[in-house]
């Protein structure tokens, strides 16, 4: 840093002590810790005694910015002995050299060694900070990895030389180095700006072309039919001119909002060549923003109308305002001159199905309000063809396919319905379901359905994705994320001690008598978490979504987010039963369906632990049929990344990622998830995970994510960056 650089970073510390110390000007260990935000108190007692440097119990400015200028601007050594005094846990003050703070512990006051004690404490330690739960066994062998690596000489204890040797075997550890302190302390970066807003710019246009397309002709398509409409009424006065021209658009619009939920026939459109020039997996979002249009035009529609009748009205002066609005004249409009009382009757349905579609609405617990003022669009359709005369016109043929889809479902209800075979509790709220698979039920990896089961609610269907392969024949697999009303009811119906086990059907009896067999093989009893059941349910579907691409990719990047991996389970699973060679009996010939260029990049985001067991048993079978193939025919590369866990370039975890990495390549397994990929701490660093994905040229690079909008948001715009392809998983 410059002088100058100095001088603002000074000032800029200075104010923030001066917002946590009190009146004294100090800062007490309780303060520190607040400051610091660390979960556990271990490490902050041991910055705070390394920087208090008089042993006063509390630290001034001085003491703080003499210290932190040391770990932030001093050399690799100085920052390395900062980190061998932490280690030091016996290391203490001496009470004979009052004043010897953390340049006289730099210079060897302590111990001068750690032992094997000390060690196993820091990484319990570590451990704790990183939410990572593990048996006092295994810490054993984490201590004894790193101590056995760093103890060169075998004399039972870690000097700072051997330290420092062994950290030079962690170049990413030596470039990174620096404490959570050092950080809350400095002022952040400040955010790169482009000269162009990010709707703008090159990129961005280049990866929405599609939608941007789409929207084009959607407002030119609304232009021109309100101003055929405007022309054609032209001479009976300009109320009438916006109220015919918005009246043209309503009938496109809400025909149009039946369109975008035809779901089966976007899902037959996903197999044809219109899906590349379509944006088919946006089609909730455009049904949402046609929604609000609808309303804006009805209201506008309305207004024009009540403001020609309230001329009429005047001009008359024989006739109310209330006349013309509540009673029927013929000449008017809409059936026996109805047109007044269906069009306010619609402008308050309108309003009720935009109000009640809130997220507000939907994801507080009251998803039946959304759900049963949402069919009040049959009541629309209805009143629609009573109030405007030609709007059947542009209805038939969408209100007929509408009619079948739902027809569809209505035969699949009245056919009796399946039965969920075996149910599995799993960490952190989420309800595996396994359920038997109807004879003629043909899906692509990725697809999702409509469940409703009615021992939860009668009437609610809910979208969740399928996360079994197509190629598992006799049984659907659903992995639910407890996070509504309806989701917590489900996983607490599955907590109750008897579940009803009604007399299956034969299908039903065998999947029964199969799995009795296969887990008597494997366990003595299944548990309260896992046990075999017959409970009824109904399916809808399978509707696709924009997975449906993948196996057209040259190089894909699959991204999950928590049960975000749901949909890629599938997809893995099918890629696994598509690699393995099949062979012709009669010229041996082997063959794989899958190309031999297609390559995936797999990457799961969990928050912690526990949530890697949802699939920990797939991605094993993956990494085993992946050591199987031959080097250059292996297509997939796994990233998993925990979130709770520190990351390596806090002083927190170094120790622990050292020790991990030592234990996995001497098991040549991970310590928390038992894969042999190793599991990442922190977030990804997603320009670096992009760079790496470019610099590899193994083909157009598609990018398909499940998880949170707010993650979805920062990887679009890394996508954007890199011209990559983006695609997100849509209900």
């Amino acid at each position: 840093m410059s002088a100058a650089e100095d001088a603002e970073w000074l000032q800029w510390v200075t104010k923030q002590f001066g917002s946590i110390a009190g009146a004294d000007k100090e800062i007490n260990l309780e303060e520190f810790k607040s400051a610091l935000q660390v979960k556990e108190s271990f490490f902050a007692e041991r910055f705070f005694a390394l920087f208090d440097a008089d042993g006063s119990g509390t630290i001034s400015l001085e003491e703080l910015l003499k210290a932190l200028s040391l770990l932030v601007h001093g050399s690799e050594m100085d920052k390395l002995r900062f980190l061998f005094q932490v280690y030091d846990v016996d290391a203490q003050l001496s009470s004979e050299h009052p004043g010897t703070g953390i340049a006289a512990q730099l210079q060897g006051w302590g111990s001068g060694s750690i032992d094997p004690d000390e060690l196993r404490v820091v990484l319990q330690w570590c451990l704790r900070e990183s939410a990572i739960a593990l048996p006092e066994e295994r810490l054993g062998d984490l201590t004894l990895a790193l101590f056995e690596a760093a103890d060169k000489d075998h004399s039972g204890s870690i000097t700072f030389e051997e330290l420092r040797e062994e950290l030079e075997g962690f170049p990413e550890v030596m470039e990174n180095l620096t404490i959570s302190a050092a950080s809350w302390l400095k002022p952040p970066p400040p955010a790169e700006k482009s000269c162009w807003p990010r709707y703008l710019t090159r990129a961005y246009w280049h990866n929405h072309r599609s939608k941007l397309a789409f929207l084009g002709g959607y407002v030119g398509l609304n232009l021109l039919l309100f101003t055929l409409a405007a022309l054609r009424h032209t001479g009976l006065g300009g109320w009438v001119v916006v109220a015919r021209g918005c009246g043209q658009c309503l009938n496109f619009n809400c025909t149009f909002l039946a369109v975008l939920m035809l779901r089966r026939c976007l899902t037959w459109l996903r197999a044809t060549p219109i899906a590349k020039v379509l944006p088919l997996d946006q089609h909730v979002v455009f049904h949402q923003l046609v929604g609000y249009v609808v309303l804006v035009l009805a209201a506008v529609h309305t207004g024009a109308h009540v403001a020609n009748f309230s001329r009429l009205a005047r001009r008359d002066g024989h006739h109310a305002l209330t006349e013309y609005l509540f009673s029927a004249r013929p000449g008017v409009g809409g059936l026996g001159g109805t047109a007044s009382q269906t069009g306010l009757a619609l402008q308050g349905l309108l309003a009720a199905m935009l109000a009640f579609s809130s997220p507000c609405v939907r994801r507080s617990g009251h998803f039946e309000v959304f759900y049963w003022t949402h069919l009040s669009y049959i009541s629309v359709w209805t009143l629609l063809i009573l109030h405007g005369p030609h709007f059947w016109k542009w209805f038939v043929v969408p209100g007929c396919l509408f009619a079948l889809e739902k027809g569809l479902g209505l035969a699949w209800w009245r056919a009796g319905g399946l039965r969920i075979v075996e149910v599995n509790l799993l960490p952190s709220k989420v309800t595996h379901l396994v359920i038997e698979r109807p004879q003629f039920f043909h899906y692509k990896p990725g697809d999702y359905i409509y469940l409703n089961i009615p021992a939860i609610a009668t009437y609610e269907w809910h979208p969740f994705t399928i996360s079994s392969a197509p190629e598992q024949q006799e049984t659907l697999w659903l992995h639910i994320r407890s996070l509504g009303q309806w989701t917590n009811k489900l996983y607490e119906y599955f907590q109750q001690p008897q579940l009803p086990s009604p007399e299956p059907k034969p299908l039903s009896r065998r999947l029964r008598e199969k799995r009795c067999r296969r887990w008597a093989q494997v366990s003595v009893g299944l548990g309260e978490t896992h046990r075999l059941c017959s409970v009824k349910c109904y399916i809808d579907g399978p509707y696709g979504t924009s997975t449906r691409r993948i196996f057209t990719s040259e190089h894909a990047v699959l991204i999950g987010a928590g049960i975000g991996i749901t949909p890629f389970a599938s997809i893995l699973q099918s890629i696994m039963y598509r690699q393995r060679k099949q062979s012709c009996p009669n010229c041996h010939y082997s063959w794989s369906e899958t190309s031999a260029s297609f390559q995936v990049d797999f990457i799961w985001i969990n928050r912690d632990q526990k949530h890697f067991e949802w699939f920990v048993s797939l991605l094993t079978k993956l990494e085993m049929e992946q050591a199987e193939q031959e080097l250059g025919g292996r297509f997939l590369e796994m990233h998993l990344y925990m979130t709770s866990a520190l990351s390596k370039n806090d002083m927190k975890a170094i120790g622990l990622q050292m020790a991990l990495d030592l234990l996995a390549a001497k098991e040549q397994r991970d310590l928390i998830t038992g894969l042999r990929t190793r599991t990442q701490p922190g977030r990804p660093d997603w320009s670096r995970v992009f760079g790496k994905v470019a610099d590899e040229r193994r083909g157009k690079v598609q990018v398909f994510f499940c998880g949170s909008p707010a993650l979805a948001k920062v990887i679009r715009m890394h996508c954007e960056r890199f011209g990559f392809q983006f695609f997100k998983e849509n209900f």
